[in-house]
């Protein structure tokens, strides 16, 4: 059972369901794709939707390598994992390639909430389009299916003007899921960590960031506040009704409700930018919630579910878990019309998010398009369109809008850029005269990643970003004039 102590409400330890799933990443990442035990591929229909989807490898934190048959007779079937002498590393880089060797093994691959392609499946329960490559190092240790996807940023991040800083700082994640099959359906589990609570309360400097706390007395702003130890530790248990619809349900503390598009860090237009938006708490922000029930329905290429969760951002304390409720509620469906594209809209309500506005509570709702596409030799491009409105009760109705983009180049070369528009109403909350008024402003980073070696199992790169910031005449004593930033980092990360 998960042990929730008295002292500032929080659990203290994750329940053994999740130590499952640690235990499994500790002999996966220790054997660092060691192989399982090869079996011969099914041969491939080339006719298929999900050959089709299985074009460009995997995506980065999909659901576990699993076949393409009926879920009723799989509790019969032990799965089979390549060799990874049988296959070349998991990279987005080398997906045209990867679409030939890897057709075979690709029909194996299924989803955690139904009989679709894995590649379909984002953060939580969101999709992503089918044709999203992914990385990762996969393991058959029994019946479970194992995959490890990582990356670790080490970063020099310099925000311009009289309230932007300088700061060296780390940020990252390590994923691992399980899936095997479970009585008439499909088990899943999931935990991710992140190293982000090492680089102290207050994150890291980013202007125009609004949103948690680093103290429980005052606002974080012009500061991206760091994500908690534990991202996600969650479990999902799916049953298909037929060959294309299934049930579904998702539980995790923390965990990710049925609001928003998929979060940043799991966007393939997003992902290689080391830099949170500022749109990110009026879209993703939720995705880590102390406290998540869904449901939900798969029919054909469109998903309908509900989420229960606690509307409270995570605390200060980032090294806990906190004790989870369900006083909010939100809504999602989301469509894949073709491979390339995934569409969604969601609604949720959030009782007293803000941790230092206990009385407020908010409306959100989103909307999302991704597209992506491979182009060219073996290059890949993705993009998000997103907008997001929050409705503060009582309060005022702030929109945020972003696109981003990224075009992932077969030379071992990553470009992305980042566009946002937000109307903030926290950024001068404590300057007299300029409280309680909300600002419409703009921000565009451009960057860029080049990986220069790579092994079977790792790739190390080096990148960089420049962002300008667009305000208001009102903002600029405070901010300054001519505001430019840029951020210089080095990459690891798994494949």
């Amino acid at each position: 059972m998960l042990s929730l102590t008295p002292r500032r409400g929080r659990a203290r330890a994750p329940n053994a369901i999740f130590a499952h799933v640690v235990m499994l990443s500790a002999f996966s990442t220790a054997a660092f794709g060691e192989p399982a035990v090869q079996h011969e591929p099914a041969p491939m229909n080339h006719s298929a939707p999900m050959a089709a989807g299985m074009d460009h490898a995997m995506h980065d934190h999909s659901s576990m390598a699993m076949p393409a048959t009926h879920r009723k007779s799989r509790k019969h079937t032990k799965r089979a994992a390549a060799s990874p002498s049988a296959a070349p590393p998991m990279d987005h880089m080398d997906h045209g390639r990867m679409g030939h060797d890897m057709a075979g093994h690709g029909m194996h691959m299924t989803g955690a909430l139904g009989p679709y392609a894995m590649t379909r499946e984002g953060s939580g329960t969101s999709w992503v389009p089918d044709a999203t490559p992914h990385e990762g190092l996969q393991q058959q240790l029994a019946d479970w299916s194992v995959m490890t996807h990582g990356s670790v940023n080490l970063i020099y991040d310099r925000q311009p003007g009289p309230r932007g800083a300088g700061q060296t700082f780390a940020s990252g994640m390590l994923m691992v899921m399980g899936q095997r099959p479970l009585g008439d359906g499909t088990l899943g589990l999931r935990a991710m960590l992140s190293p982000e609570p090492f680089m102290g309360p207050n994150g890291y400097p980013l202007l125009l960031a609004t949103g948690e706390t680093a103290n429980g007395t005052s606002h974080l702003v012009d500061r991206q506040h760091p994500h908690d130890l534990f991202m996600e530790l969650a479990a999902t248990y799916s049953v298909n009704l037929s060959a294309n619809s299934s049930v579904f349900v998702y539980g995790g503390l923390p965990g990710e409700p049925a609001l928003g598009p998929p979060a940043f860090m799991h966007r393939t237009s997003g992902m290689d930018n080391p830099e949170a938006p500022i749109s990110h708490h009026w879209l993703d922000s939720t995705h880590i919630t102390f406290g998540v029930v869904t449901a939900g329905l798969v029919v054909n290429d469109w998903k309908v579910e509900a989420s229960a969760f606690r509307g409270r951002e995570p605390d200060q304390y980032r090294y806990d878990i906190e004790r989870p409720s369900l006083d909010s509620f939100a809504g999602r469906v989301s469509w894949n019309p073709t491979r390339e594209w995934a569409l969604q809209v969601s609604y949720g309500h959030l009782t007293s998010p803000e941790q230092l506005a206990p009385t407020m509570d908010e409306d959100r709702i989103t909307a999302s398009a991704i597209y992506t596409t491979p182009f060219g030799d073996g290059h890949l491009w993705s993009t998000t369109l997103a907008w997001g409105r929050k409705m503060l009760r009582p309060g005022d109705t702030l929109d945020a809008y972003l696109i981003e983009s990224s075009a992932i180049l077969k030379n071992n070369v990553t470009l992305f850029m980042r566009a946002e528009r937000a109307a903030e109403n926290e950024l001068t909350h404590d300057i007299p005269g300029l409280e309680g008024r909300t600002f419409t402003v703009n921000k565009v980073s451009v960057g860029g990643i080049y990986d220069f070696l790579r092994t079977e199992r790792v790739k190390f790169g080096i990148g960089g970003l420049v962002s300008r910031y667009v305000l208001p005449d009102d903002l600029k004593a405070e901010y300054g004039r001519d505001l430019t930033g840029y951020m210089v980092f080095g990459r690891l990360k798994l494949l």
